[in-house]
């Protein structure tokens, strides 16, 4: 068993490019996954993603931590919030969100389900 394990978010090989997105996934092995998210201005999950997902809303839920920029996320049943740098968030299943004002967003996910399927059709 590997007690150490470490990757460079630069040296992805999984590297994901919708419209206005660019996820690199990186594994840190024992089915463990994180990624690093740059949103550009005007992204939206509906717009960018949902093509590829099939899904109404997002399936996915999320873990994890802004560095630059700001999202709106509203949940399904009408919740939503802003998260903005220094932000570390999680976000349920069946929601939207959409990148707000004209800096990319970055942030780092570590849920492993979401950085090994988000922006497939998995």
């Amino acid at each position: 068993m590997v007690k150490l394990h470490k990757m460079n978010f630069g040296d992805s090989t999984d590297i994901r490019t919708p419209e206005k997105t660019k996820m690199e996934v990186v594994d840190l092995g024992h089915g463990q996954f994180a990624s690093k998210i740059e949103l550009q201005p005007g992204w939206k999950w509906s717009e960018c993603i949902k093509p590829i997902a099939g899904t109404h809303m997002c399936e996915k839920k999320h873990l994890g931590v802004v560095l630059s920029g700001r999202m709106h996320v509203l949940h399904e049943d009408g919740t939503s919030m802003e998260v903005g740098p220094g932000d570390a968030y999680t976000i349920a299943k069946q929601h939207d969100a959409w990148t707000i004002g004209e800096e990319t967003y970055v942030a780092y996910e570590f849920d492993s389900d979401a950085a090994q399927t988000l922006a497939t059709n998995k």
